[in-house]
């Protein structure tokens, strides 16, 4: 499915990864018709979409998470180990809790359930194309929900960089929950300017290098198996 040589479009290039196959070849026909992105290889399971990565080196996989072989939080953590610079949007039927922290702190960019549509589906993949986070609003208000069940939550561990201030932490707190840097000004009744101060400063001390980057370390404060009430 690799465009023309010579194409002008600057493309995303895609790895779709699922073990139904009518599912896969839907996702990979459609997607290819964006203009912007490139379906390079679809894989049946985590196993595959390892060698898919090393060999087509594309820049997002979009990876189903309950798989023969080898499942997708496991394909997640091995990819985005072993080729920190592929970005890993998951697309499944399953919304609960486990999974959803099971495979954002694996390194997942988004995490979309299968009634998004193709819209919803690209955006996804555009923005983690580009270093940007996507979560389904199902997927945001269960996490919202998580961290009401666990109580006011606490600090982020030690950044290399020294302390986060209570602001930055706030700030963390609401890029961990999916806004933007204009609602996140709403929502703590600061200027822009200011939110955009405190997001530097608290990239700079924990060396985060994207807006992902700082939703998983948000994603910290909700630990794997803390999540059932």
């Amino acid at each position: 499915m690799d465009r023309r040589a010579g194409d002008p479009v600057v493309t995303l290039r895609l790895v779709v990864v699922d073990d139904q196959a009518a599912v896969r070849e839907a996702l990979a026909i459609m997607l290819d018709l964006a203009p912007d992105v490139d379906v390079v290889a679809a894989a049946t399971n985590g196993e595959e979409a390892l060698a898919a990565v090393a060999e087509h080196a594309p820049d997002v996989v979009l990876m189903d998470l309950h798989m023969p072989v080898m499942g997708g939080v496991e394909a997640t953590g091995r990819i985005r180990g072993e080729h920190p610079d592929v970005a890993v949007v998951v697309l499944t039927t399953f919304e609960d809790d486990e999974s959803i922290l099971a495979a954002l702190h694996a390194g997942a960019s988004g995490y979309l359930t299968k009634e998004a549509d193709r819209e919803a589906i690209l955006q996804a993949v555009r923005a983690a194309g580009h270093g940007q986070a996507v979560l389904d609003p199902q997927v945001q208000r269960r996490l919202l929900a998580l961290a009401g069940r666990n109580g006011p939550p606490a600090a982020p561990a030690e950044p290399v960089g020294g302390s986060l201030t209570r602001r930055e932490q706030e700030v963390l707190r609401l890029i961990g929950e999916g806004l933007r840097n204009p609602e996140i000004a709403a929502r703590l009744f600061i200027s822009e300017a200011t939110v955009k101060t405190h997001i530097n400063n608290l990239f700079a001390k924990a060396d985060l290098h994207s807006r992902a980057d700082a939703v998983r370390y948000a994603l910290t404060l909700v630990p794997p198996g803390g999540a059932r009430s």
